[in-house]
């Protein structure tokens, strides 16, 4: 396993507009899809890292993973049939600092991604942004209309610890109907 470490203010303020790399290969279950890093997830170089956000938290609830992983593990995540990427590849210290033309841009690369390495699932973890990078302004939580490429698109909350509407339990309840 890596080792665990937590940046210092330096390393965020240098992780501005660095990327993670997707975590994805042919045929998964479920491609999870965030908005864009936070700069705490870019200066350590793994996905949902920031102490505080209910992603990994949510995944063992939702019987997603079988213990509950450190972000530092998030690679373990393709042996289960998931993926990790996000909209806008860029990191930033707030998810509203991404322009429109970001979004759109985003969302073109994606399906790109979606359509050469077939996921049965997208699922967007952010109401927000999926709504602004698709134009999909009436979507609710939960599975979509629209396909990408033949993926079901599923829209979930955003697990971030800011998201104050769903705490763990309901999160994991969530994670659970979308993986079935």
């Amino acid at each position: 396993m890596e080792e665990i470490w937590k940046p210092t203010a330096e390393d965020l303020e240098q992780a501005i507009h660095k990327q993670l790399p997707d975590l994805i290969e042919t045929g998964l279950k479920a491609l999870f899809v965030g908005t864009n890093p936070g700069l705490y997830s870019a200066a350590v170089g793994h996905h949902f890292a920031r102490p505080g956000n209910r992603f990994w938290p949510a995944m063992y609830r939702g019987k997603i993973t079988e213990r509950l992983y450190s972000p530092f593990e998030d690679y373990k995540l393709l042996k289960r049939g998931g993926g990790l990427t996000n909209i806008v590849s860029r990191a930033s210290k707030r998810a509203d600092e991404l322009s429109k033309k970001e979004l759109y841009e985003g969302a073109e690369i994606l399906t790109e991604k979606v359509i050469q390495f077939q996921p049965q699932k997208v699922v967007f973890l952010g109401i927000t942004s999926y709504r602004k990078a698709f134009q999909e302004n009436q979507a609710q939580i939960g599975l979509q209309e629209r396909k990408l490429g033949e993926a079901e698109v599923w829209v979930l909350p955003n697990p971030s610890g800011l998201n104050a509407h769903y705490q763990i339990p309901a999160l994991g309840k969530i994670f659970a109907q979308m993986w079935r």
